[in-house]
């Protein structure tokens, strides 16, 4: 690392060159291509993939996304002549709309069981041709449009389905930016300096512009959600300021320690430097993690999290000692220089406070650890209770169109039309197959939990037949997964003879099977993330114990984070105070996701406070001494960073998003309980605990592990007993 800063210090004007040419030629080529985002769910060997493969087989032109289009009257009912003139009229303007491929009326012989019992909603159907991703917005709002101009005193008219949820979904920029201001307040306060806070928050949004950039142009080349930029960017800020702030801290201590501008860039970079490179590795390999659960949403969240996170450690490690080679002691406050040229060089001095804590932590080992570890288990108990699924149009915010529309329809129909089953099955030609498809029909009728059973469209010589299955419960309920699971495993295989197949599919249907595939490879990935980590503090700091320490704690903290998210969104607990709509399942992606992000930033915190405190043994082989003044002397900058980290996360909580919601919010509340319990509290006390142990690593081991350097050379201290020497961290 001393080589690579050295030379971005002395050459700083061509290192800050490269980046802003590579941002200008990522971003003129992001532009230049556009970006093809599909939240598409691959869930190969599924029952509702197969449905769908099956139905794309023969409705290629009407197989895209269907939106609804609610009709309800305050005063008089939908079947008057004068209603279903207008309405019929709008429908045969909105077939004509491009990307549009069906649109059944409820006044038509195909729609006759649109119209609700009491006579007074309606809904018409319209089949895209596409995916909603995948729509031109501007074809989903002259739809809007066209049936906007229908409302009145008389009558109400709602949108709902997958393509208006395209038109709601609201803009993240807001959010970054309350996230950067946040960041900059908190950094303003930590270092006095305008100077010192912008050259993080310059470091961040580098990083996050050519990374963001590059995931665009990942889009052509695998499937990429829209969702996944927005995470990444929500990593990306934290950690890219982050980073930064640790090295510049880092780098201001060496100023004020007496050291040259490029000595104090050198050290900054060989110390603070090597730590960030590690904690971004440790980072991107929890978010690359997600690839081995083999489902494409998650493996491009996964992959650009990890871009965005290389990204933040590439401009951290460059970017930062050529700024520095720029502004040099300006760094420091104007008092702070004028104290350094008046008082001369002194040591970096820890914070009273935290010097005072971490006595007090010192003295209390057993307790502390006790209390702490009480908390984080009640905090956790929630989690035990998590109901995966995916929230529907009943969990948006109150005032939206989708949501009146999915409370119009409940009330007209019954919950379980704002979710239909659709069943795809393959006839073969012949007789016997159709009076099988036939008995099956009718059948479902009397099946617990179907309030309705409606056959789809039937082309001439068509092998593919449709029913629709409604079922009398909100698609977002156990009840529901449990129809499902009825007709899947105890109903149609009765029917499946003479060459008939049939499959379960339908959006319902298609979350029901993503929350079972990732609860089914949740313990592997979970292994998977936790051995990774452990391996990469074992390689930091030839132990065995802080590695295990770490692994549980930082699932602590992660349990702590989804039993917060469970109660708030799954139970209802403040929901609506974050305008996050009704109680519902949490989204069944966010365990795979929260845990490797979590996992991968607490690991980020455990290297900063260990690798101080392994400094720190390395100087005088006293743990006690390591322990003590590694946390007083990181525990100002951890805090820092934690609640930057938080504020990032916390801004997009408020975002409108249900999904980012419950993302943000567990996300903050782990990390925030990471900072003050886990690395204030446990980690300490429980080092404290273990005392020489903590630095122990059998020989044989030890002889396999090559050997790294998280906080540059250090000479060991003298008088080290003979029996740990070799075994204690030293490279």
């Amino acid at each position: 690392m001393s080589v690579i800063a050295r030379w971005c210090f002395r050459h700083h004007f061509i290192v800050i060159g490269a980046w802003l040419l590579t941002l200008a030629v990522l971003g003129g080529t992001a532009v230049s291509a556009g970006a093809m985002f599909s939240d598409r769910y691959s869930l190969p060997g599924t029952e509702s993939t197969r449905a769908a493969d099956l139905l794309e087989t023969q409705f290629q032109r009407s197989s895209g996304d269907r939106t609804t289009i609610v009709l309800h009257t305050t005063n008089g009912k939908v079947t008057d002549p004068a209603v279903q003139g207008k309405v019929n009229a709008m429908l045969a303007e909105v077939a004509k709309v491009p990307e549009v491929g069906a649109v059944v009326s409820p006044f038509s012989s195909r729609g006759a069981a649109q119209i609700s019992p009491d006579r007074q909603t309606a809904y018409a159907t319209i089949t895209f041709t596409k995916q909603s991703q995948s729509l031109d917005t501007g074809n989903i709002q002259k739809v809007v449009d066209l049936g906007s101009d229908l409302r009145g005193d008389a009558l109400e008219v709602e949108f709902g389905g997958a393509a208006m949820a395209q038109l709601e979904k609201p803009s993240t920029s807001t959010a970054e930016l309350v996230g950067i201001v946040a960041a900059a307040i908190v950094m303003l306060f930590a270092f006095a300096s305008v100077l010192a806070t912008a050259i993080p928050l310059i470091a961040a949004i580098l990083a996050l512009g050519n990374a963001l950039f590059c995931i665009d142009l990942l889009t052509h080349v695998m499937d990429i959600g829209t969702t996944a930029p927005i995470i990444a960017a929500f990593v990306g800020l934290g950690v890219g300021i982050d980073y930064a702030l640790f090295v510049v801290a880092r780098y201001r201590n060496g100023i004020i320690s007496g050291l040259t501008a490029e000595e104090a860039a050198v050290e900054a970079m060989n110390t603070s430097g090597r730590a960030i490179v590690f904690a971004g590795g440790t980072v991107a390999v929890a978010m690359l993690g997600l690839l081995v659960l083999g489902i494409s949403v998650l493996s491009g969240i996964g992959l650009a999290a990890a871009i965005m996170v290389a990204f933040a450690v590439a401009v951290a490690a460059t970017l930062l000692p050529a700024l520095f080679g720029i502004f040099g002691t300006r760094v420091l406050s104007r008092r702070q220089r004028a104290r350094l040229k008046n008082e001369g060089p002194r040591g970096a001095s820890a914070s009273d406070a935290w010097a005072r804590w971490a006595g007090f932590v010192q003295k209390r080992p057993v307790t502390l650890t006790l209390a702490a570890t009480l908390v984080m288990v009640v905090l956790t108990v929630p989690f035990f209770s998590m109901r995966l699924g995916a929230a529907d149009a009943g969990n948006n915010a109150p005032d939206t169109t989708t949501r009146k529309a999915y409370d119009l329809l409940a009330e007209g129909f019954g919950p379980g039309y704002n979710g239909p089953l659709l069943l795809v099955a393959k006839v073969p030609a012949g007789g016997a197959a159709e009076a099988d498809l036939g008995r099956l029909e009718q059948n479902l009728r009397s099946v617990p939990g179907v309030a309705s059973v409606q056959p789809g469209p039937v082309a001439p010589g068509a092998t593919v037949r449709t029913l629709q299955v409604t079922p009398t419960t909100a698609p977002d309920t156990k009840q529901t997964a449990d129809l499902i699971d009825t007709l899947r495993d105890r109903v149609i295989p009765s029917y499946e003879k003479d060459g008939l197949v049939v499959h379960v599919g339908g959006q319902t249907a298609v979350f029901k099977d993503f929350a079972s595939v990732v609860g089914g490879k949740m313990p592997l990935f979970v292994a998977i993330v936790v051995a990774f980590g452990c391996v990469l503090l074992m390689l930091a700091f030839r132990s065995l114990v802080i590695p295990l320490t770490a692994a549980v704690m930082n699932l602590l903290s992660t349990g702590a984070g989804f039993g917060v998210v469970v109660a708030v969104f799954q139970w209802g607990w403040g929901a609506s105070a974050l305008g996050a709509g009704s109680a519902g399942p949490v989204e069944s992606f966010l365990p795979a996701m929260m845990l490797a992000v979590l996992f991968g930033l607490s690991m980020d915190y455990e290297v900063f406070l260990v690798s101080r405190i392994h400094e720190e043994w390395l100087h005088t082989g006293d743990n006690d001494l390591a322990v003590r003044r590694g946390q007083a002397a990181t525990g100002r900058i951890i805090t820092a960073a934690a609640i930057i980290m938080i504020c990032v996360f916390m801004a997009f909580v408020f975002a409108g998003m249900r999904t980012i919601a419950e993302f943000g919010l567990g996300v903050a509340v782990a990390i925030l309980l990471d900072a003050l319990v886990v690395r204030t509290i446990l980690v300490p006390a429980v080092m404290q605990l273990c005392g020489r142990w903590n630095w122990y690593l059998p020989k044989a081991i030890d002889k396999v592990l090559p050997h790294v350097s998280v906080e540059g050379p250090s000479k060991p201290a003298a008088g080290r007993k003979p029996e740990l020497q070799g075994v204690d961290g030293r490279t």
